[in-house]
Parts: C-alpha cells; sequence; structure tokens
C-alpha cells in the first residue's frame, strides 16, 4: 500500500509513519518541516518527504498531484491519513476568537482542503481510503475543550457521513478517536490526562483498527469506553458530572 500521511513529523504522526514503515508501506510523508520530513524519510524505507501547509487550499492541487506522482505503483495515494491538527485548551472565560479560528481553521479548514482534492479522484476511481483523525474530546462537551471539542466534532460528523454516503463507491472511511497520547501537543497541559498512553501505543492501536477494517478505531479502549457511558446520560446528568472537572 502507498500511505499520504498529513501530519507525520511528530507525536502520533511520527509513531504511525515508523510503524508503517516496519510493515513495508509506501509512506509519503506530509508537514508543514521540510527539514524534519527530510530527517524522518532517511532513516525509513521506502518514504519520501512532501512539505505542505494544508490549509492553503490552493496549494492543495499540486501536493496531491505530487502525492500521486510519488505512489508507485499505483497511480495515487492508497491510504490517505489526515492526523494534523492544532491542539489548545480554552475556557470561555480565556476565548479569544484570534485562537479559535486559527484551530477551527487547522483542524477543519486543513481536513476539507485535503478531501476536495482526494474525493474526486477516489469516488472515480472507485476505490481509496480516507482516515480522519479526530479525538474523544469530540464526543461530547468537555472543560477547556471550547474550540478543540467543536472542531474535532465536527470532523467526526465528517467522517461519519463520508462513511454512510461512500460505502457503495468503493471509498473506505476511517475515524480515529485517541484519549490522551504523550505528544508534543499534550505536554504543556496542567491538568492530570487519564490512560496517557505513548504516541507509539497510538500507532499500534490504530494499525490494528486499520487491519481489522473498524470505521471508529478509539483508544484506549478503558477510557474511551467510559467517556461513550458518560455520552448516553441525560443532558442534565451529564452536565452535573462534567461541572466537576472544573
Amino acid at each position: 500500500k502507498s500511505v499520504w500521511l498529513i501530519g507525520a513529523s511528530s507525536g502520533i504522526g511520527e509513531a504511525l509513519a515508523r510503524k508503517l514503515s516496519s510493515l513495508d508501506a509506501q509512506v509519503i510523508l506530509s508537514a508543514r518541516s521540510a527539514d524534519r520530513l527530510a530527517e524522518l524519510s532517511r532513516e525509513l524505507p521506502r518514504s519520501s518527504p512532501l512539505a505542505m501547509d494544508f490549509t492553503e487550499g490552493e496549494a492543495l492541487k499540486a501536493m496531491w498531484r505530487q502525492a500521486c506522482e510519488a505512489s508507485v505503483p499505483s497511480s495515487m495515494p492508497d491510504v490517505v491519513i489526515v492526523n494534523a491538527g492544532s491542539y489548545e485548551p480554552m475556557l470561555a472565560q480565556d476565548f479569544d476568537l484570534t485562537r479559535a479560528k486559527q484551530q477551527f481553521e487547522v483542524n477543519v479548514g486543513g481536513p476539507l482542503n485535503v478531501l476536495a482534492q482526494v474525493l474526486p479522484a477516489y469516488i472515480a476511481a472507485k476505490r481509496g481510503h480516507v482516515v480522519l483523525v479526530s479525538s474523544v474530546a469530540g464526543y461530547r462537551a468537555l472543560p477547556k475543550a471550547l474550540v478543540y471539542g467543536a472542531s474535532k466534532s465536527a470532523l467526526s460528523y465528517m467522517a461519519e457521513t463520508l462513511y454512510v454516503e461512500l460505502a457503495n463507491k468503493g471509498v473506505a472511511v476511517t475515524l480515529v478517536c485517541p484519549g490522551f497520547v504523550e505528544t508534543p501537543l499534550t505536554a504543556d497541559n496542567d491538568f492530570e490526562m487519564p490512560a496517557l498512553i505513548s504516541a507509539e501505543e497510538a500507532a499500534e492501536h490504530i494499525v490494528h483498527g486499520l487491519a481489522k477494517g473498524e470505521f471508529e478505531i478509539h483508544f484506549p479502549k478503558r477510557f474511551t469506553r467510559f467517556l461513550k457511558v458518560l455520552g448516553w446520560l441525560p443532558r442534565s446528568l451529564y452536565f452535573k458530572l462534567v461541572r466537576k472537572l472544573l
């Protein structure tokens, strides 16, 4: 398989790149840091760097063409994994419109730019696999996730809709919802992160879920299943419980 991995320079993305490479996948590595991608590509066999900022919609046209040219022997990547994202905790009393828009531009606008290029090609070819990396923060409202959670909820909704609409068109769709993962994005959190796992563990979960053909890959299960149960509660009870986390 050829895989275009967007958001490959650190954290879950880097660990996933290493895991995919160990399984002999051809990996096209994308992120904004050209130097880091080049360094990583030198370490991983059958990989190539493709530096880009996926919030720049017009530039994505050229990036998609280059990703297709780099896919061997396929005419385009068999799998596109949209892992890049932005995480910044924000409380209502600290609301900042500029930062909020920036987070939505990355977490929602970036994936939309990728889909604009990938979907027409996949649908026309009646093949391909889109993987969107969201978060358990998108399940239901959580403290300090005013903007981040909303953006990830939008991404999860997109994945569900794509799955329904593309099921009979030969295009696979997978939603990835990690819990707390030890990455540069979570390193500055000033609160306890339940069931924290390493990026390498996260990559193992993702690859295992892809191999099983799961629609939603969520982990670690001891944490995500608890959140799913909470999600079934009536709003009045859910709000009462979640307020205790503030």
